[in-house]
């Protein structure tokens, strides 16, 4: 069961004038929380600033992280491993798109449970389907984690009767782009990509924190536009997010692939930098 607080005021149920409700028209974080500590804090709250930014809402208040400890200590959930989630809406206003910027947000925190992925997937790997749906280009709001989910909502519903663990989708244009919950990364004679997401998709902290990582180690990333062949020709792939770290993928509908040296570097300096689900 997940438990709700608002920052500043008692809990209580979301107005439905709310235009997080009404329009989608706000942000959202899923942080990790491993041993009563958010991890990767300060990537979700570069995030979400940048995202506050770009949206017209006032940006988070320094207290953010004070209140989340706050919810924290007032949940029943196992403090030592579930999920938090920041909420931040252009709040309750007449009813109509436009607003005056820069807006107030109403902040919520969400505490859920959580499950840690099973081990045999960060051994052997998941398997992956290509989804129908599309992700619309050129979007404004490109690479943030905004409440309009609905094309992850519809591709991750592709996967479910198929069993797949994550679906994998491309743009309008053809262009490999991202998983429903996750950021792609693929292997192709010993060099790490990843697709642009300069039109569409989110930019996940854990791709930020493997990005910085790889170039500490001199091994850049390379951030281009890659399209299905380029999945289908890949040596490896591997997934990442928040919750999860990264984890390798056997496959993608036909296309198969080993787990390579590659994809077990990138979880070995994941486990040596706090993330111990990819210790193996």
């Amino acid at each position: 069961m997940t438990e709700w607080y608002e920052v500043n005021r008692p809990t209580r149920a979301i107005d439905p004038s709310d235009r997080g409700f009404q329009y989608g028209d706000g942000l959202f974080e899923t942080i990790a929380i491993r041993d009563g500590k958010p991890r990767q804090w300060q990537y979700h709250l570069d995030r979400l600033t940048a995202g506050c930014e770009h949206l017209g809402l006032e940006e988070p208040a320094p207290s953010l992280e004070l209140d989340l400890g706050v919810a924290l200590a007032r949940s029943k959930q196992d403090k030592s491993f579930c999920i938090a989630k920041i909420i931040i809406t252009s709040g309750s206003a007449v009813r109509g798109y436009g607003r005056v910027l820069p807006t107030p947000g109403e902040v919520y925190i969400g505490i859920y449970p959580s499950t840690p992925l099973n081990r045999p997937a960060y051994v052997k790997g998941v398997a992956t389907m290509l989804c129908e749906t599309r992700l619309a280009t050129g979007s404004p709001v490109a690479g943030m984690k905004t409440l309009n989910r609905i094309e992850q909502v519809l591709a991750s519903s592709e996967c479910l009767p198929t069993g797949a663990f994550e679906g994998f989708t491309l743009d309008a244009e053809d262009r490999l782009i991202c998983g429903t919950i996750s950021n792609v990364f693929i292997v192709k004679d010993e060099i790490i990509r990843t697709p642009s997401l300069a039109r569409c998709g989110v930019e996940g902290t854990m791709r930020r924190l493997v990005i910085r990582l790889l170039g500490q180690e001199g091994r850049d990333v390379e951030i281009c536009d890659l399209v299905e062949d380029d999945l289908a020709g890949a040596d490896e792939v591997f997934i990442t997010n928040s919750q999860m770290g990264a984890v390798p993928v056997h496959r993608c509908g036909n296309y198969k692939w080993s787990i390579g040296e590659r994809t077990r570097e990138v979880m070995r300096l994941l486990a040596d930098n706090g993330i111990d689900e990819c210790r193996v």
